[in-house]
């Protein structure tokens, strides 16, 4: 077993002293509990993140916590024998940064009901740029095509595509076999996300929305980062039996629609929700992202690799909505 000394680790407090996030030293012996001990190699940014480590939203359910919602490393101790000193896992969700310490540290301990071995042709740093929003995009994938999704349907809507999402859903998708209409507000990025398989880009700032409750179809489905009056929009526009995946809110938690989509054309409205995924399902999605559905343009949607001390500067980025593509956290040394 790899000798630990004590180690540098992203931590969050909301005590007394009032809510604060900054590097610290601490021990692997205050770390949370689990059965299998990573030394962390990469994490990731994810929205939830940069809630998280400013405070602008309440995404910690305990504290102290370290923050990350994501982690892959190298198992340096077990006591599940499903698990060996070397073995390289991954983890996203699963209570991290919420309940659990997080990957912003340079040990983490994990769940061995949680912790995922790394596929094979995949690296520890792909499983980081894919993540939670590679994960996010996957599972409604393979939510939507248990519901009957075929390409045949017709294209698929991504909105908010400039995101980590939107831009792993377009590769991911198309890989699958499906056309992907991107749809987003920021236009020069437009180039870039037909360059990673969208066929058609559409300015979110120039799309309207007929209000009807029917309207002439336009996609066959669509994975909604946005929600709001995106998601109320999208539903008159899909085609008989296609299906909405819906995995934001950006614009909202509330929607105004009507039943007309779901009685007259069948069509379906999924919940991605990703930190709990059952674990079955967990598996699935990641053999596929590591084969059939490995995006192609991973290095190229990793637009920047920081350390843990400008996590700050990437959080009020991110939340002011001027952020792009995936922010990789190069944890530790493997």
């Amino acid at each position: 077993m790899t000798a630990l000394t004590d180690f540098p680790a992203f931590r969050i407090h909301n005590d007394a002293s009032g809510y604060r996030a900054a590097i610290e030293t601490m021990s692997a012996d205050a770390l949370s509990a689990g059965e299998v001990l990573v030394k962390v190699a990469y994490s990731s940014v994810n929205y939830k993140d940069a809630l998280a480590g400013t405070g602008k939203g309440k995404i910690l359910r305990r504290y102290p916590l370290n923050g990350g919602i994501d982690a892959a490393g190298v198992v340096v101790a077990s006591t599940d024998p499903n698990f060996k000193e070397g073995d390289e896992v991954l983890c996203t969700g699963s209570g991290l940064s919420e309940t659990q310490d997080g990957g912003y540290g340079q040990y983490i301990r994990l769940s061995s009901l949680w912790a995922i071995r790394l596929p094979m042709r995949l690296s520890l740093r792909e499983s980081m740029v894919l993540g939670t929003a590679g994960f996010t995009a996957a599972l409604a994938l393979l939510r939507m095509q248990d519901n009957r999704q075929t390409p045949a349907l017709g294209p698929i809507a991504v909105s908010g595509a400039s995101g980590g999402v939107g831009m792993l859903a377009i590769d991911i998708f198309t890989r699958a076999g499906y056309d992907v209409h991107a749809i987003s507000g920021k236009v020069d990025h437009f180039d870039f996300l037909r360059s990673l398989g969208a066929v058609e880009c559409i300015d979110r700032h120039q799309l309207t929305f007929s209000g009807k409750p029917m309207d002439s179809v336009r996609f066959g489905g669509a994975l909604d980062n946005v929600g709001g009056a995106m998601l109320a929009g999208l539903l008159p526009l899909i085609t008989p039996y296609g299906n909405v995946a819906i995995c934001g809110n950006a614009g909202g938690i509330a929607f105004d629609s009507t039943v007309m989509p779901f009685i007259i054309r069948g069509a379906s409205l999924l919940g991605i929700a990703t930190a709990g995924t059952a674990r079955d399902l967990r598996d699935q999605v990641w053999q596929h992202l590591a084969s059939d559905w490995k995006p192609r343009h991973l290095d190229r949607i990793a637009t920047r690799e920081i350390t843990l001390d400008q996590l700050p500067e990437v959080f009020e980025r991110m939340l002011s909505g001027d952020s792009f593509g995936r922010t990789i956290v190069r944890v530790g040394h493997i």
